[in-house]
């Protein structure tokens, strides 16, 4: 499975927000988008889905472009995985679960053994099995989080959109939403997701991207396209990017702010 930008115009009717931006998802990886706040990422999301037109160029799937395809076809490849929130129905965690069938349900049908195998393996993988009976709107963010990612498993996706998934969550829940987010790539899953933080770009992403102003100005592996730099260029403050030891061996890239 591959969802591809060729050359990408997006916005809304009277205001387009970005231009020729063009990236591609293959199966199996992860792509890290990074921009600052009003930069597109989200509406550059929606444009990918399939929920907003595209106002230029095209978005392909397998080589298809989006727009000629069903929109009950595109659910089944692709799914979303907004930001933790507290819904007004008290739904239970297998409830909005399995949700996640709704694509593969007929306009009258309900949802069947199978559906909820399916959905049950996804709480399952999730690690949500003592909490698939308890109130939505009454867990934490970080166990919201990871039930909307399996509600998105739910839907037997191969491509897995995530808008800053680690948002307000504190630090162990962005630790366990990224090792989650490893391990669906590793299962054959494309995923594509946007954070503020650089640090995780470097922990879980094969490539990143970075947007600014409505355009596609670095694409790349992370130990490329993360530097001081281009950190600088859209972010516009001075951040060092530097090595530290592991533990248990080995080391990594983070990005520490210059205060003078």
């Amino acid at each position: 499975m591959k969802l591809e930008a060729k050359h990408l115009d997006f916005g809304y009717r009277d205001h387009r927000v970005g231009s020729d931006v063009s990236l591609s998802l293959e199966a199996g990886e992860v792509l890290c988008l990074l921009g600052p706040n009003g930069s597109g990422k989200t509406t550059l999301f929606k444009t990918l889905l399939g929920l907003l037109p595209a106002q230029g160029g095209a978005v392909l799937m397998d080589d298809v472009d989006l727009k000629t395809r069903a929109r009950d076809e595109v659910a089944r490849t692709v799914s979303y995985v907004p930001q933790a929130h507290a819904a007004f129905f008290p739904f239970t965690v297998r409830e909005v679960v399995l949700m996640g069938r709704t694509s593969h349900l007929g306009v009258f049908s309900s949802p069947s053994r199978h559906d909820r195998e399916v959905a049950q393996a996804a709480i399952d993988r999730m690690r949500l099995a003592q909490l698939a009976d308890s109130v939505y709107t009454r867990i934490s963010g970080g166990e919201r989080q990871l039930a909307l990612i399996a509600r998105a498993l739910a839907q037997e996706a191969r491509v897995v959109v995530m808008d800053e998934p680690t948002a307000n969550l504190d630090f162990g829940n962005q630790v366990r939403v990224l090792q989650h987010i490893q391990s669906l790539a590793q299962s054959g899953i494309g995923v594509l997701l946007s954070t503020h933080d650089p640090d995780q770009a470097f922990l879980c992403a094969d490539r990143v991207a970075m947007l600014h102003e409505g355009r596609l100005v670095r694409l790349g592996e992370p130990d490329e396209v993360i530097t001081a730099e281009s950190l600088k260029q859209i972010y516009g403050v001075d951040v060092a990017v530097t090595r530290v030891p592991l533990a248990g061996g080995g080391e990594r890239r983070v990005c520490l702010p210059v205060v003078a």
